[in-house]
């Protein structure tokens, strides 16, 4: 993946193809919710010529010039680094707490009135920006723009609060538990994100 790449939308699909980062089955979502496809945006962002071209690609598309860039830990992590590293400007994450609560920690802050973005890897119902950008809201800053490379959210990214822009808009399908029809089957479901449990069949 040294070459450049075209990161237009199809040509950005391609590539999650490619680096087998877009999966076909029955799948629980960080969300809770089950879906078809899975998008594991790590898979990408492990080519790190791949994961900086996705950064300055992601920091053009952000409204004016942030003093610094928050994303969830722990999928947000990089990409919120080559973004930040883009647009010149420091990259800090949150992470959950012991009671679960998205948190800065580490000895990372953030003063009163300054200007941040909020970038994530993919969006599905947004709950990991909003909780991000309620900690940016509590610190005093003010969260000016939110980023992903990914939009599955199908339309939840416009009630985040702050301008959105994403790389690639996908319309996966997902369901609940009760409303799936891939367990209806019986298929067995895999929980492939990074919460505690992923990766398991259950």
């Amino acid at each position: 993946m040294n070459e450049k790449t075209d990161l237009s939308g199809p040509n950005l699909e391609k590539v999650f193809k490619d680096t087998g980062a877009l999966l076909d089955g029955h799948f629980q979502l960080s969300s809770g919710l089950h879906g078809d496809r899975y998008m594991q945006c790590a898979l990408v962002l492990s080519y790190p010529d791949m994961a900086q071209d996705l950064g300055r690609a992601l920091a053009a598309r952000c409204p004016g010039k942030p003093s610094a860039v928050v994303s969830p830990a722990l999928g947000g992590v990089v990409i919120g680094q080559e973004v930040a590293k883009a647009l010149g400007c420091r990259a800090l994450f949150a992470e959950r707490g012991q009671d679960g609560a998205m948190v800065l920690r580490r000895g990372f802050a953030l003063s009163p009135g300054q200007t941040v973005a909020v970038v994530e890897d993919v969006v599905t119902t947004g709950k990991s920006t909003r909780e991000v950008m309620d900690v940016v809201k509590s610190s005093g800053a003010q969260a000016v723009a939110a980023l992903a490379v990914v939009d599955r959210s199908a339309g939840a990214s416009a009630g985040l609060g702050a301008p959105f822009a994403c790389l690639l808009k996908m319309d996966l399908k997902t369901w609940t538990a009760a409303e799936c029809p891939l367990c209806r089957e019986g298929k067995p479901v895999v929980k492939p994100g990074s919460r505690p449990g992923a990766g398991a069949k259950v």
